[in-house]
C-alpha cells in the first residue's frame, strides 16, 4: 500500500472557520495538487467577475417587477478594455447619457438617489443589488423621496457624483461591485455621498463592504445604510466626519426619521 504523499498542517482545523487559503498542508516542499486546483478555479472565478458583461436588461426588468423606475446610463469609457486601462473614463458620464438625464432631471429633486453600477464585479450586482434593494425598501422611512434608480455600466464609484448632480439628489448611493478576491468574486460594496457633484474625494463618502450572504448580509446592510442616510441628512455630510454607529437592528416601527 502506497503512503499519502500530502503532509497535513496541524492547523487545518481553522479551515472550518474561514474560507481563506489556511493550512493548506504541503507535498513535499510544494502545495497539495488539490489546493493548485482550487487556487486556480478561484482565479478563474475572479477573472470572470471583471469580465463578464452585466445584464443590464434581465436586472432592469427584475428591478422594475419590484416596483423600482429604472434609468440606463453609460460612463464615459466605450468598452470593457478601455474601462480597465482608463478609471478616469470610468468616473465620467458619457455624453449621450448626460443628455438623457438631463431630459429625466425630477422637480425638487430627491433625498436618496440610488445609482447600481457593474464596477469590477458584474456577478455581485447580478447575485445582490435586487435583493439589497427589497430590504431598503422594507427599512427605509416611508416619507424618504427616493429617486429613479439609474443603472450604470462601465461605472466606478464617482460616476455617481455628476448623475447625483444632474437629478439634484440630496444623498447618492453606489451600489457596485467590488474587485474580486480569491474567495469572494461577488462582493457588493455601497458608497454613500452627501451633496454628490463632480470632484468630491472618496475621503466625502461611507462605505458598506463585502455585502452577500456570506459576508455582511441584506438586512444588516440595508439597516447600516438607513442609518447613515438619516445621519448624513440631519448633519448635512459624510465621509470621515460620520461614524457607523447603528449598532443593533432598531425595534419594528422606531427607525430613523429624515433630517433637514
Amino acid at each position: 500500500m502506497s503512503r499519502d504523499p500530502v503532509t497535513l498542517d496541524p492547523w487545518q482545523a481553522l479551515r472550518a472557520h474561514t474560507p481563506a487559503r489556511v493550512a493548506l498542508g504541503r507535498s513535499g516542499v510544494s502545495v497539495p495538487t488539490q489546493e493548485l486546483l482550487r487556487f486556480g478555479a478561484a482565479h478563474a472565478m475572479a477573472r470572470d467577475a471583471v469580465h463578464l458583461p452585466l445584464d443590464v436588461a434581465t436586472l432592469g426588468a427584475q428591478l422594475e417587477a419590484d416596483g423600482w423606475p429604472t434609468l440606463c446610463v453609460h460612463s464615459a469609457a466605450p468598452d470593457r478594455a478601455t474601462y480597465l486601462l482608463r478609471p478616469d473614463l470610468g468616473r465620467r458620464l458619457s455624453d449621450a447619457s448626460a443628455e438623457v438625464l438631463a431630459q429625466h432631471t425630477p422637480p425638487g429633486g430627491c433625498d436618496l438617489l440610488l445609482v447600481v453600477g457593474d464596477g469590477l464585479s458584474s456577478l455581485a450586482v447580478t447575485r445582490h443589488a435586487a435583493p439589497l434593494l427589497a430590504a431598503l425598501r422594507r427599512l427605509a422611512p416611508t416619507e424618504w423621496r427616493i429617486g429613479t434608480v439609474v443603472m450604470a455600466e462601465q461605472a466606478r464609484v464617482a460616476l455617481g457624483d455628476p448623475i447625483g448632480e444632474q437629478l439634484g439628489a440630496r444623498l447618492v448611493a453606489v451600489l457596485i461591485g467590488e474587485r474580486p478576491g480569491l474567495s469572494s468574486p461577488d462582493s457588493l460594496g455601497v458608497y454613500l455621498t452627501h451633496a454628490p457633484r463632480r470632484g468630491r474625494t472618496d475621503a466625502e463618502r461611507n462605505c458598506l463592504s463585502n455585502i452577500r450572504p456570506e459576508g455582511l448580509g441584506y438586512e444588516a446592510a440595508a439597516h447600516k445604510l438607513v442609518w447613515l442616510c438619516s445621519q448624513a441628512l440631519q448633519r448635512g455630510l459624510t465621509g470621515i466626519g460620520l461614524k457607523d454607529e447603528s449598532g443593533a437592528l432598531p425595534p419594528p416601527g422606531q427607525g430613523p426619521t429624515l433630517g433637514r
